[in-house]
């Protein structure tokens, strides 16, 4: 049987024995919620001055409580707060220091108020500065790849389908896919924001409060849209944390999508970009190694961020209303789910600006893997032919260049017209890989010109913010 604890808890009234050491600690809070201290002082300052607004606190009462939470913000900035596991949770600790500071005023402070509509605030309060983080380092990424983009609108680089070479599209191109993705998960990230920013303050435990408190003001005060509007669902609503989680899990898909061609681009097989080596580390063993570790390690960290997904959703999926302790578990990973965001977020934004393009390596793969057999296609269409029949001849030409080691641009004419009488000498304008990406010269395609009207698009988006 573990040792009994003699410590007497502020919501101690109702009990007759200590609680049970072990369960203390099984059900304390205090060593990862704490990181929510800043955010609930600011929402117990909000809340101090409405209570003196309505008359439930006096002007003296409120200047108490506000020199008190100074001090105690003060000492957790500096690290001489001393957080205590038999006070449970951030908001008891920091209550009790306030009553050690200023005596009974201190215990004023939670009139109107449960622990259950503070924690909601908090975590409301602490996501809303996380999103806001997140979202001036995924502009910087966009930002970023976007100049790059801007910078190689008539880099030729091979297009892919399945892994293969499919048609020559620019570097600059492939790079403005990138930013679409993450143009999505930007408008994401704010949605999740606009449909979070109601505050539940006052909810108090489930069912409101007798007390005459104005919820409008103290959403005001925390920067809210406006009050939550059912009480029952403002203490037990986590739709907010599991949204953000969605919203990493795609981010983070879509940066290990970009770090597997990272990965790719840099091995030795393709060689299409240079990474600077901060961004690499070496072999204990092998000294030629440069090793892309960055981008692995945030295609690694995908894992975590969807786990943390579905570990909200099935705390979630089973509540009754209202507030159950269960929701305790919504912090841990809601909290590593925003630091491995940031942590990959400033990672990229550092690194895909200063990814150095191999050109020639790029044109090379572009030009020897017959990238141009389509365009060849669309030219024999242009002369009369059916697609089908089209398609069949240059499948032909194609296996020919195979087992000849020739590209279709690097044939003559003669072969050519072997294959389809009706092609003149002008085939070979379509054939190269500038025409090829010319050619595409429309919204959305790859042509150099639209690469660099799309790039200043989406620049000025960016800036818009």
């Amino acid at each position: 049987m573990s040792e009994q604890q003699d410590t007497s808890k502020l919501w101690g009234g109702r009990f007759s024995e200590a609680t049970d050491s072990f369960v203390q600690r099984f059900t304390a809070s205090v060593n990862f919620d704490q990181r929510m201290a800043a955010e609930d002082i600011t929402g117990s300052l909000a809340h101090a001055e409405m209570l003196t607004r309505v008359g439930v606190l006096s002007a003296d009462e409120l200047q108490q409580i506000q020199d008190g939470l100074a001090r105690v913000r003060q000492e957790i900035e500096d690290g001489s707060f001393q957080w205590s596991i038999e006070l449970e949770d951030v908001h008891m600790n920091i209550e009790a220091r306030l009553t050690e500071l200023i005596g009974i005023t201190g215990k004023k402070l939670h009139t109107g108020r449960s622990r259950n509509d503070q924690v909601a605030t908090d975590i409301r309060l602490y996501l809303r500065g996380a999103i806001d983080l997140i979202a001036a380092e995924l502009t910087r990424l966009q930002a970023g790849t976007i100049e790059l983009a801007a910078a190689n609108s008539d880099t030729i680089m091979p297009g892919f389908t399945h892994l293969q070479t499919a048609q020559p599209v620019t570097f600059g191109h492939h790079l403005l896919a990138w930013n679409e993705m993450l143009q999505r998960d930007y408008g994401r990230l704010m949605d999740c924001r606009a449909r979070m920013n109601q505050s539940p303050l006052g909810a108090a435990a489930l069912a409101g409060t007798t007390y005459p408190i104005d919820r409008a003001q103290t959403a005001a005060a925390l920067g809210f849209d406006k009050p939550t509007e059912n009480s029952l669902d403002s203490v037990s609503d986590r739709d907010f944390a599991i949204e953000f989680s969605a919203f990493a899990a795609l981010l983070m898909t879509h940066l290990s999508r970009m770090s597997e061609e990272l990965v790719v681009w840099t091995s030795a097989q393709f060689y299409f970009i240079e990474l600077p080596d901060r961004f690499c580390t070496g072999s204990s063993i092998m000294p030629q190694k440069k090793n892309p570790d960055v981008p692995e390690l945030v295609r690694g960290k995908v894992g975590r961020v969807n786990g943390h997904l579905v570990s909200l959703l099935t705390l979630m999926k089973s509540q009754p209303l209202a507030y159950n302790k269960d929701n305790q578990e919504d912090k841990e990973p809601l909290f590593d789910t925003v630091d491995t965001v940031l942590d990959s977020l400033r990672a990229f934004a550092d690194m895909v600006p200063a990814i150095q393009p191999r050109k020639e390596q790029m044109r090379e793969a572009a030009r020897s893997g017959f990238s141009t057999a389509t365009d060849l296609a669309d030219y024999l269409v242009g002369l009369g032919l059916p697609f089908r029949d089209a398609h069949e001849v240059v499948g032909k030409a194609v296996a020919h260049g195979v087992e000849q080691g020739l590209d279709l641009a690097e044939m003559s004419l003669a072969t050519l017209q072997g294959f389809c009488a009706d092609i003149g000498e002008d085939v070979f304008e379509v054939l190269t890989l500038e025409g090829s990406v010319s050619a595409r010269n429309h919204t959305g395609g790859t042509a150099p010109a639209q690469v660099a009207a799309a790039a200043e698009r989406a620049r000025a988006l960016v800036l818009a913010r």
